[in-house]
């Protein structure tokens, strides 16, 4: 009997720009004030990639070179890279491509995806099909996003929460249960009218008008955003447990989307796991979108346990939205 192949974390790595946008810098920028983030989104800070000409493959990046320094292996190995961004360094080539040169990843060939704050784990379920196919032997999934490319810093609602950063995990084959073991996704386009960007691309081309109408930014209905994603982030995570017959006493660790801590509360709440059992670090980074889950398991990892139980569950843009259930490899 030929065993199951599943696709195993083998590797995790991170970064995150030096600049850190505090809360009292943001006073002076807008109407508003550090105890009115701090009780609305639990954010202190969040970092900014500061600099001419970077991108978020310039996060990407060292994130991943510090992959193949844990594994030491050499960039020329990658199979794939798959990257979950919103914020792409050019609409093409894709950030994927740009990510492999940097690196010298010459035998690697990759693409972006596009799901605005589940775009890793979009990403995840992706990469590990391909391990799971047989075909690969090693893929990296990083979520990443330069959020600050897109935010009106004139914008009250909006500023406050997104920050700058990378995240990202080498799958490779496993044949004892450990890694990606299910993974419940879902999307609904009639919600995208709550959360989007209203201009660039093809309906709406960039025009003197466009840029003018500051239509190149995140547009949020912040109240009808956080209705969803308490409810669906939290229900989807349940779901998912559910259908693998296991309770909150199972799982070590939730590892939520940044994007809110009441958001977060309540995804915990939901599947019975107390606050010790949550990653956060939304009070330091703020949501970097799509590295956000990457970002938490690159700062808890030398806290996870081989055999460690974890659900990642994320809401964003689209709408979209789902949770993963990983067995921790190493």
């Amino acid at each position: 009997m030929i065993p199951k192949i599943n696709a195993a974390i083998t590797a995790v790595g991170g970064y995150v720009p030096e600049y850190r946008l505090t809360n009292s810098e943001l006073e002076k920028l807008v109407d508003t004030n550090d105890e009115w983030i701090r009780t609305r989104t639990g954010i202190d800070e969040r970092r900014i990639l500061k600099g001419a000409g970077l991108g978020t493959s310039d996060m990407i990046v060292p994130a991943v070179q510090e992959i193949l320094d844990k594994r030491k292996i050499k960039a020329e190995e990658i199979d794939c890279l798959i990257v979950g961004t919103v914020t792409p360094d050019t609409i093409f080539p894709s950030t994927a491509n740009i990510t492999c040169h940097k690196l010298g990843a010459v035998n690697a060939w990759g693409y972006d995806l596009a799901a605005a704050c589940s775009g890793f784990l979009y990403a995840l379920t992706t990469g590990a099909a391909l391990i799971e196919s047989g075909r690969y032997k090693k893929v990296v999934v990083a979520g990443a996003d330069k959020m600050s490319s897109i935010v009106d810093y004139s914008d009250r609602t909006t500023c406050i929460i997104f920050g700058d950063g990378a995240g990202a995990v080498l799958l490779e084959p496993d044949t004892e249960g450990y890694g990606v073991l299910d993974s419940l996704l879902k999307s609904d386009g009639a919600g995208g009218h709550h959360l989007h960007m209203k201009a660039g691309g093809s309906i709406k081309p960039a025009s003197i008008e466009t840029v003018t109408n500051k239509e190149h930014f995140i547009y949020q209905e912040g109240q009808a955003v956080f209705k969803h994603a308490v409810k669906d982030m939290a229900d989807v995570s349940y779901e998912l447990l559910q259908r693998n017959q296991l309770t909150g006493d199972d799982i070590a660790w939730l590892v939520p989307h940044q994007a809110n801590k009441r958001i977060i509360d309540a995804t915990a709440n939901r599947i019975g796991l107390p606050a010790e059992k949550v990653m956060l670090n939304i009070q330091r980074f703020g949501n970097t979108t799509a590295g956000t889950i990457p970002l938490c398991l690159w700062e808890w990892q030398d806290k996870l346990k081989k055999g460690d139980k974890l659900v990642l569950a994320a809401f964003g843009g689209g709408f979209t939205w789902g949770a993963t259930l990983i067995k921790w490899a190493y």
